[in-house]
């Protein structure tokens, strides 16, 4: 990446953290208007996450300035808002590459930087590894500090209050509460501010220290006469400004404050790394700041496609409309988002029946065992969520809903390899951890016609059923290519005109194009090739039974084919059926597995994400090719 000098002469100089401490306070704010030009520049074209970068430069710069990394950690909860901290440790010149196979992370990872102190990419972890960190050093007699930068919105998360709960007032811990979107303080204002500023100057904490250790020595009446005084003071603070919830759990509070005003951020950070105990600093800051139309629509710039991505309607938005259209006609249908209403298609279900609508937050565990509360009360739920997101309800998924045999339906997001956001995106374990769950039904449509008939079927199913789709259009060219299934979302074979191919692949999901094709490319070499999509994935003995149907007779090769993990995903469990209930099928056929056996971290710089995997139509051929 060439960059003038002229073009942003302050950023230029700056390699690493060292080179922005020897720089003068002064040029602060002209750095930040730098650092807000450039990722305007760079991010509107490569794609990635915007206004949340652009609320919190000050801050960043300022950590920098403040803290010693990698001798501290400094922890962004989600890790989405790490660009700025990217550029300041020596990864600017990547960021061409940004949130592309094997380029620049768009979050933080321990594997990209030694100033990346903990991978993020989920909400709501940054306390809970901070606190681990900060418990690391005590033991090790470490004089480090953890900062943890939380989002507000990460609060309505129950990780952060199980952090909280757990975190001691005499770690070397500062808690950043960077509040960009929910108020969650009654105490801004004016005199607030006034106050804030006062108690974070240094001749206010030298007084303090003074005062607490001179009282704390006084024979026999010291420490009670302090926690006297101590008392006194936090029943009129509580009096005038209500209770703090962060010093009711015995934590320094210092704000809140303008986290865009760089003199004030960096003043309050040294205030709180002088405590020498744990501090939450609190600091209102403005996603998108610097750039008006992210700052008039920061949800719309939350996260952007790079430049010149065609708009398309996708699964998601199809399916919102699609739970909109079943609702209509079934009042016990309701829809839960975890705070991700617009980006899983559900805006239009909150608008045509809000009182049907349910956003809990960040908290997807409580939003699955909320769903088995609502099934159990008779209603009929519709969770959206991503698959990776999925995850974090595994255990509610297991005990409150399939123990309990409750039809929840989870309608799962971005299955699949995520190119842009990488291995904490990835949807790849879905269907493993799903199959594994007894009276589980699981849809894979391929086109949006599909989608509907698994949503209907999902509709009046009496069993907790999961419907996966990718973060993609409509594919109904694929779709074509099947004949019609003798049930809805049963397995559908395209043979052409072969009678007796040499190589079948079965398959579900995207992944279906580079199947189609290779099969394309094998015909076209003289050898004949098939294949079966898979539609509904369990139950697998109702799969098997009709994929036994579909197998030619004779000498082939079977390729199980899966953008998802191969242990315990659908195609070991499938072939595992096909060999226990039908093994006269598979007399004289050789079986592969070509799936995903890693977390698919990196990807390769100028290959797709699939390629990286391993799962092109290249890579398909050529493993049937050296089986043949």
């Amino acid at each position: 990446m060439n960059m003038s000098t002229e073009k942003y002469p302050l950023l230029n100089r700056i390699s690493f953290p060292a080179d922005l401490k020897a720089m003068d306070a002064a040029d602060m704010p002209a750095l930040c208007a730098e650092i807000r030009a450039f990722l305007i520049e760079h991010v509107t074209e490569t794609g990635g996450h915007l206004a949340s970068n652009l609320g919190v430069v000050e801050l960043t710069v300022a950590l920098h300035r403040v803290f010693d990394t990698p001798h501290d950690h400094i922890i962004f909860d989600v890790g989405h808002q790490s660009y700025v901290h990217k550029l300041l440790t020596g990864r600017r010149e990547c960021f061409s590459e940004l949130r592309k196979p094997g380029g620049l992370s768009g979050f933080t990872r321990r594997d990209e930087s030694e100033h990346d102190a903990f991978g993020a990419g989920h909400s709501s972890t940054a306390l809970s590894a901070a606190i681990g960190f900060a418990q690391a050093d005590r033991l090790d007699g470490s004089d480090a500090f953890s900062v943890a930068i939380v989002g507000d919105g990460a609060f309505t998360g129950g990780m952060v209050h199980e952090a909280l709960n757990n975190c001691s007032s005499g770690l070397r811990l500062i808690v950043i509460l960077n509040e960009n979107e929910m108020s969650i303080s009654r105490n801004i204002g004016a005199f607030a501010r006034h106050i804030a500023k006062i108690r974070s100057s240094p001749n206010y904490l030298k007084t303090k220290r003074s005062t607490v250790n001179f009282i704390s020595r006084i024979p026999l009446i010291g420490k009670p006469l302090y926690r006297v005084m101590r008392d006194t003071k936090k029943f009129f603070k509580n009096m005038l400004f209500s209770s703090n919830f962060f010093e009711e759990m015995g934590l320094y509070y210092l704000g809140p404050a303008n986290g865009n005003d760089y003199p004030s951020v960096e003043r309050l950070l040294r205030a709180a790394k002088a405590q020498n105990e744990s501090v939450v600093l609190h600091l209102k800051t403005v996603k998108g700041k610097g750039y008006e139309p992210a700052e008039k629509n920061p949800a719309k710039y939350h996260g952007i496609p790079p430049a010149g991505t065609p708009a398309a309607r996708n699964f998601s938005a199809e399916m919102g409309e699609l739970l909109v259209s079943l609702a209509r006609k079934d009042p016990r249908i309701c829809a839960v988002t975890a705070s991700m209403a617009e980006s899983t298609g559900l805006l239009p279900f909150s608008q045509a029946f809000p009182d049907r609508f349910f956003d809990v937050g960040i908290a997807e565990a409580h939003a699955a065992t909320f769903c088995a509360g609502l099934a159990a009360g008779g209603k009929k739920p519709f969770f959206a969520v991503y698959s990776s997101f999925l995850q974090r309800a595994y255990d509610n998924a297991v005990h409150d809903i399939a123990l309990q045999g409750l039809p929840v339906v989870f309608c799962v997001d971005r299955a699949g390899l995520s190119g842009a956001d990488g291995p904490t995106h990835h949807g790849i374990f879905d269907v493993s951890f799903l199959s594994e769950l007894p009276n589980f039904e699981l849809f894979a449509p391929l086109s949006f016609a599909s989608l509907a008939a698994a949503m209907r079927t999902a509709a009046c199913s009496a069993n907790p059923c999961a419907v996966r789709y990718p973060n993609a259009g409509d594919m109904p060219e694929l779709d074509r290519h099947f004949g019609t299934a003798a049930e809805p979302l049963m397995p559908r074979a395209d043979f052409g005109n072969k009678t007796a191919p040499r190589a079948v692949i079965i398959t579900y999901g995207r992944i279906t194009a580079e199947a189609l094709k290779a099969e394309a490319m094998l015909s076209a070499e003289g050898v004949p090739c098939g294949v079966i999509l898979l539609e509904r994935l369990s139950p697998y003995q109702t799969v098997a039974e009709r994929v036994a149907s579909l197998l030619p007779e004779g000498n082939c090769i079977l390729l199980f084919l899966e953008e998802g993990i191969r242990r315990g995903g659908a195609s070991m469990l499938l072939l595992d059926e096909l060999q226990r209930r039908h093994g006269e099928v598979l007399r004289g056929k050789k079986t592969r597995i070509r799936a995903i056996d890693d977390f698919a971290l990196r990807g390769t710089l100028g290959k797709s994400i699939l390629a990286s995997a391993g799962l092109t139509a290249d890579a398909i051929a050529g493993e049937i090719r050296e089986n043949l």
